[in-house]
């Protein structure tokens, strides 16, 4: 690439999942991320105390913070991108739901202890409940490794 086109191209590329009326929303990848998060967490409960182990312990963290970051994100979504002001008559305590919800996501980037995921999971389900109440749809929260 020429020094001209370098200097033109932006510095920092943006990642947004919609600020245009795309409609398309769903706490489901929220649920999928913390499942990831509890699973990391109960798969390091499990682990020894080996080279190995250790190896694979730092492995399990990497992963579980990365989705514990993406189950943050996709909470961040739903509550500015989609929730309006009129959902509040649904949802009363919709912006309490949420920051616990983050709040959770930050945790369990910092500790490993299961319980933190299984809070988040409970967390996501509060979500998934009050998103579909605003869609007078009744969908059931599942888990895909109970």
């Amino acid at each position: 690439m020429n020094l001209f086109a370098r200097m033109l191209r932006p510095a920092n590329v943006g990642y947004a999942h919609c600020d245009g009326p795309c409609g398309v929303y769903d706490p489901a990848a929220a649920r999928i991320a913390a499942e990831a998060v509890l699973s990391m967490e109960k798969k390091m409960a499990a682990l020894g105390n080996s080279a190995a182990d250790e190896h694979t312990r730092a492995r399990f963290i990497a992963i579980k913070e990365q989705q514990a970051e993406l189950a943050k994100r996709e909470i961040d979504i739903l509550w500015h991108d989609y929730f309006k002001p009129e959902h509040l008559g649904a949802v009363p305590n919709l912006h309490e739901m949420f920051w616990n919800a983050a709040k959770l996501c930050s945790k369990n980037k910092t500790e490993n202890d299961a319980a933190n995921g299984e809070a988040l999971m409970s967390a996501i389900e509060e979500i998934h409940d009050a998103f579909w109440k605003t869609k007078n749809r009744d969908i059931a929260f599942y888990r895909a490794n109970p």
